[in-house]
């Protein structure tokens, strides 16, 4: 019969390695989902589409609208200031 300490050491490695196999399957996710991203990329660059353009896009898409429009007020304040406007 096992004891307690027993018990909860085996409790804790089990649950231990259900957190490192839930993020080894992440991880495995994370790479196709990448992987299907380049594939769109690839796609686009295919189409005559610039894929910088496209990331700038996706990167502001995902800010917040007062804190992009306030980003983009201060570089155009930074710009006008080096004579670049």
């Amino acid at each position: 019969m096992e004891t307690d300490l027993g018990n909860a050491e085996k409790v804790t490695a089990d649950r231990l390695r259900s957190f490192v196999e839930r993020i080894e399957r992440l991880e495995d996710e994370k790479k196709e989902v990448a992987e299907q991203i380049k594939e769109v990329f690839a796609e686009l660059k295919g189409e005559g589409f610039d894929a910088a353009a496209i990331r700038t896009i996706v990167k502001r898409r995902k800010q917040d609208a007062d804190k992009l429009a306030e980003q983009e007020a201060v570089l155009d304040l930074y710009m006008s200031a080096l004579g670049m406007v």
